[in-house]
């Protein structure tokens, strides 16, 4: 087989991981033509061609030259392979790669994950972070292979055959000039074939470590990613969708499509001091409301809680199961259903409501299980933060539309329209928590009239509201009885 090999290589700092790429390469026992690109004159060896030069004057523009190279030799090779110069793809990840391509539609094309050494000796997947996800629904049969999609769809390295490439190319998308799209400049040279050409990429799970590459500098470890055991548990509840033993479903749409996927819905959220601390250890029951991979629900529940979670899907919710939370369907009407006569002293909602068409529907049903001492905990962004205002006004891409949820996707969260929807669902403000970046911490000390500001996110803590008929009175007078235990949320 004769394969063709462009890698981007800027500068001289991966020269080093560039000799390993190179010699991996020399090793296989096909037929391997090396061509790098760099912006640097290079002697890398006679089997080795460089090509010197930028597309643009922009630096990041340098991957994108491998593609006319590519369109020029279309009829001499049999596979083309694109990587960055510290992404090292083995000889087994192309055999694997060939020996599934037969098995799928044309539309199809088989990726690559990453992953980094983990220095307790497990594997660190970078490309698993933020918002990024498996798509419950989106598992197949292919022959023998079960493949599905990962929304994340850079792999700073991509593979097509001959066939593949002549279909990227006809489409029009391929051979296109530098631009910026769903992802930036640098990985947007890596994507095109899936986001322009119309292609969809997908990962074989059945056999993925077959399709996992090495990211060489290992710089994100402990950073960005999952390490071994939640990336495996998440293979293995697509395998369990596969059988048939796991529903396929998605609780909401979590990615936006707005610049750098801005306000996306981040399915690892860490474990948060601040939020940790609002739930105080009385309470016995908490519902998390678009639940991750389960790490605060964790902490709830090494506190002695009971923590009970509905999931963004039902992928991630073998992460949060692991954990000793209490999942269910990731459908708000199937997970209702289920709560029925389920009583919480505390709901957590984190970063989802701006998510939704009706928040408030949501927020209701949230009261609907709410102990009468018990309260509701959100976590949103601040639509009223000065550089999103800033940005607004001058109507830059992707914040022209905000404010217009048909059209951007997103509700814009402020302190009053928090109230609003709360005061709609049967609850009341009880105090709000402005998150100031830390760099604006100092001024705020200064200026607390600023601060709603310059918070980049909100807090908001909530309980059922007082009926008309109530008195403050008579509401402190209220017996603490097991159902309607009274809790202070800690400042």
């Amino acid at each position: 087989m004769k394969i063709l090999v462009a890698i981007a290589n800027y500068g001289t700092s991966h020269d080093g991981y560039l000799d390993q790429l190179l010699t991996e390469y020399r090793s296989m026992r096909h037929e391997v033509h090396i061509v790098v690109l760099s912006n640097l004159p290079k002697s890398l060896g006679p089997d080795v061609e460089v090509v010197v030069g930028l597309p643009t004057s922009n630096p990041w523009s340098l991957p994108f030259g491998h593609k006319k190279i590519f369109a020029e030799r279309v009829n001499d090779y049999d596979l083309f392979i694109y990587s960055e110069d510290d992404h090292l793809i083995s000889e087994h990840n192309i055999d694997s790669f060939m020996a599934l391509t037969p098995a799928l539609p044309r539309d199809e094309v088989a990726g690559f994950m990453v992953s980094e050494n983990d220095p307790e000796g497990g594997l660190n997947y970078c490309g698993v972070h933020s918002h990024f996800h498996w798509k419950a629904d989106s598992v197949r049969h292919r022959g023998s292979y079960v493949v599905a999609e990962f929304s994340n769809e850079h792999s700073a390295c991509y593979a097509l055959t001959r066939a593949q490439l002549h279909r990227a190319i006809q489409s029009g998308g391929f051979l296109v000039e530098p631009h910026e799209g769903k992802y930036d400049l640098l990985c947007t040279a890596a994507t095109d074939p899936y986001t322009q050409c119309g292609f969809k990429r997908v990962v074989c799970v059945s056999h993925l470590d077959d399709f996992i590459v090495s990211h060489l500098p290992n710089k994100y470890v402990g950073i960005l990613g999952v390490r071994t055991a939640d990336f495996h548990r998440q293979r293995d509840a697509l395998l369990e969708i596969a059988r048939g033993q796991r529903n396929p479903m998605q609780l909401l749409a979590a990615e936006t499509t707005l610049p750098d996927f801005k306000w996306s819905k981040f399915y690892y959220e860490p474990v948060r001091p601040e939020i940790l601390k609002l739930v105080p250890p009385e309470a016995r029951s908490v519902l998390s409301v678009g639940c991750g991979w389960g790490a605060l629900e964790a902490s709830l529940v090494e506190k002695g809680a009971r923590v009970v979670a509905i999931p963004l899907d039902s992928v991630i919710a073998s992460c949060a199961e692991s954990r000793g939370v209490e999942t269910l369907s990731p459908d708000f009407e199937s997970a209702w259903r289920q709560l029925e006569g389920e009583p919480f002293d505390c709901v957590v909602i984190s970063n989802i409501l701006h998510l939704l068409p009706d928040p408030t529907a949501i927020l209701a049903r949230c009261a609907d299980v709410l102990l009468p001492q018990g309260f509701v905990v959100l976590i949103e962004p601040n639509f009223t933060y000065l550089k999103v205002l800033w940005r607004r006004i001058r109507r830059m891409p992707g914040y022209r539309n905000l404010g217009n949820y048909d059209e951007a996707g997103v509700n814009l969260t402020t302190h009053r329209v928090i109230r609003r929807w709360l005061k709609s669902s049967g609850l009341a403000m009880d105090r709000v928590i402005e998150v100031v970046p830390e760099r604006a911490v100092t001024f705020t000390r200064l200026l607390r009239v600023a601060r709603p500001y310059l918070a980049s996110e909100l807090i908001v803590v909530g309980r059922k509201a007082v009926r008309a008929h109530q008195t403050v009175g008579s509401q402190r007078s209220e017996s603490q009885s097991e159902s309607e235990r009274r809790f202070t949320v800690p400042v």
